[in-house]
């Protein structure tokens, strides 16, 4: 029997690592698409290089292509040759703040990019299952016009709401640039979803996390904030008295989900994916943890609040979970930040043995 083949985008990144280490598993080949332009974004610390190695190491059947999402011909040449069976798009420009600093490269990557890669799956493997990684930031700051109450340590919806639904509008709020680029490529794949009847999810992502996450100060804020803990590197926190809540899903979580929509796809369907309410903590809640871990997390707080942000953004699963009854979290909080804490002791330790040697 022959083996089934994914092609995954961004595949030194955190979602897209954690796809290519699930569907192998699964006994699928990979073919990973990465050029670590995140380093170009966000410099050394972002780099997707170690992570490539690693895939490229360990996975017997993964193979790598260098290129570059926004080469329209060459996505086209790509997908002509593979045929995949299934597509993963998880390259993006992540950065909710880079964005405005580069509007070029961020329309580009995000919206052009998906693009590219929309027409030539439908003109050559049509059939095949695409899951795109959305964001929550579609929304813009339209979730701050919910009621919200005031905790000593958190936000949380004033109403009794359990989450946010999709059908949240996206329209007369704002986004932040990055949020407009993602509106852009979300809704594409809706279309092309609809208009085509091709098997297209869209995953509108809260907070996505994992030990690998090559995470820094403008995006990956769960495991910078652990990394700064671990190191003992001052953090700073913007805004909202550190009182902002996100809900944290983990990459392994994200990746067995991708495989249910294969198993069970549907033509341009939205999805808010998270953690949901059982993985919901704010930044200072967050500091509690870390510190009840034995890590006494350093900040300052910067009073003015990032452009666009959300004060409290936790996903209801409830579509996730009608649609795909066999998927369930198995990362809990309390999972999530000792497998992170764990990660950046084990790298804490291999930097001091290099400097020794």
């Amino acid at each position: 029997m022959a083996t089934h083949k994914a092609l995954i985008t961004g595949s030194g990144g955190l979602i897209g690592s954690a796809c290519a280490h699930a569907l192998h598993q699964e006994g699928w080949a990979v073919v990973g698409v990465d050029n670590d332009m995140r380093r170009w974004f966000f410099g050394e610390q972002g780099t997707t290089l170690p992570v490539v190695q690693a895939l490229r190491e360990n996975l017997c059947r993964y193979r790598h292509c260098d290129l570059d999402i926004r080469d329209r011909q060459a996505m086209r040449d790509l997908l002509k040759a593979e045929r995949p069976d299934f597509i993963i798009h998880a390259a993006a420009q992540p950065s909710h703040d880079k964005a405005a600093s580069i509007p070029y490269e961020d329309f580009d990557v995000n919206a052009g990019g998906t693009m590219n890669l929309l027409v030539a799956a439908r003109d050559f493997c049509r059939e095949s299952p695409f899951c795109f990684t959305s964001t929550n930031k579609v929304y813009g700051d339209r979730p701050n016009t919910l009621p919200l109450v005031e905790y000593e340590k958190r936000y949380d919806y004033a109403d009794g709401l359990d989450g946010i639904d999709e059908s949240m509008s996206l329209d007369t709020c704002l986004h932040s640039l990055f949020g407009a680029s993602k509106v852009a490529a979300d809704v594409m794949c809706q279309e092309f979803g609809r208009y085509f009847q091709m098997p297209i999810g869209v995953f509108r992502g809260g907070c996505l996390t994992g030990p690998q996450h090559a995470a820094v100060e403008l995006h990956g804020y769960l495991t910078y904030i652990i990394v700064c803990a671990v190191a003992g590197k001052p953090y700073i926190i913007r805004g909202y008295k550190g009182k902002q809540v996100r809900d944290q899903i983990h990459c392994h979580d994200v990746a067995r989900l991708f495989l249910e929509f294969y198993a069970h796809p549907r033509c341009g369907e939205v999805y808010n994916l998270g953690g949901g309410r059982q993985n919901s903590l704010s930044i200072l809640e967050t500091i509690d943890l870390l510190a009840a871990m034995g890590f006494q997390l350093k900040y300052e707080y910067d009073p003015a609040n990032r452009v666009g942000d959300h004060i409290c953004y936790i996903s209801d699963l409830s579509k996730l979970r009608s649609h795909f009854p066999g998927w369930q979290l198995e990362y809990d909080l309390p999972a999530i930040l000792e497998e992170t804490v764990q990660r950046q002791l084990q790298l804490q330790g291999s930097r001091a043995h290099a400097a020794v040697v």
